[in-house]
């Protein structure tokens, strides 16, 4: 994508920044996000790196749009019901800036897919609402030394990881090694509808933060958000020896 005088006046404020400018901004653009899971954190996750102008940007998810989801899944309307929320959110997204390239996954992350459709991406997302899936994900973006920012959201509640296979670091696996005997989540425990926005919004904040090489990342860290009390706190990353990524 290149940088032409309409999306110079597009960007203009965040061009105008010192720590992105022109140079940034061309980041930006070349840039190629895969987003897992378009939920409550995928859809102002999208949104803000659409309008940001992320020049390509992968959306994988196997569900339809429920009457349910339209609380905190702000790319969607009572007119989405039933269709995939893929082809929906790009539609979406497509009318905000049609220069983004959009690849669509309308398909669950399995052991047999992960690598094929992980591989083009420089960043991965993971909003999902599943441990199987965040684990996998986990896993195929070790193996092949990927950047990873990971969210998670439940009741009043958040956390955000970032994990940089291309470096030694830490994984899921070393915060949690096992999956919880009770899987938690917005169906069993239910979510405040603000928290989806700003979790979602951090974790774009992050991406856009990588992309341009902004220190003071969340690298080996993780950022826990309390709602109620309207706090933010960060904690740091172990390597756990008996991790069996072998960290």
């Amino acid at each position: 994508m290149q940088l032409g005088l309409k999306d110079f006046k597009r960007f203009e404020k965040q061009i105008v920044l010192k720590n992105v400018g022109v140079a940034g901004q061309k980041k930006i653009f070349n840039a190629k996000i895969l987003i897992i899971g378009i939920g409550g954190l995928g859809c102002p996750l999208l949104t803000y790196l659409a309008a940001s102008g992320v020049g390509t940007i992968g959306i994988a998810d196997s569900d339809k749009v429920e009457i349910s989801n339209l609380n905190r899944q702000t790319l969607f309307t009572t007119s989405d019901i039933g269709k995939y929320k893929v082809d929906q959110a790009k539609s979406c997204i497509n009318r905000i800036n049609n220069k983004i390239r959009i690849k669509i996954f309308k398909k669950r992350i399995t052991t047999k897919n992960a690598k094929s459709i992980i591989k083009n991406f420089d960043i991965i997302c993971d909003g999902t609402d599943n441990f199987e899936t965040r684990y996998l994900v986990n896993d195929e973006c070790k193996k092949m030394k990927k950047i990873l920012i990971s969210a998670a959201i439940n009741k009043f509640d958040g956390h955000l990881f970032k994990f940089n296979f291309k470096k030694k670091t830490s994984c899921y696996r070393c915060f949690m090694p096992d999956k919880p005997s009770l899987e938690t989540n917005c169906d069993t425990d239910g979510i405040f509808s603000p928290v989806a926005g700003i979790l979602g919004s951090l974790q774009a904040n992050e991406v856009l933060k990588t992309i341009i090489g902004l220190k003071n990342s969340l690298d080996n860290q993780m950022m826990i958000f309390d709602s109620i009390k309207i706090n933010l706190r960060k904690i740091k990353l172990s390597f756990n020896p008996q991790c069996r990524n072998k960290c």
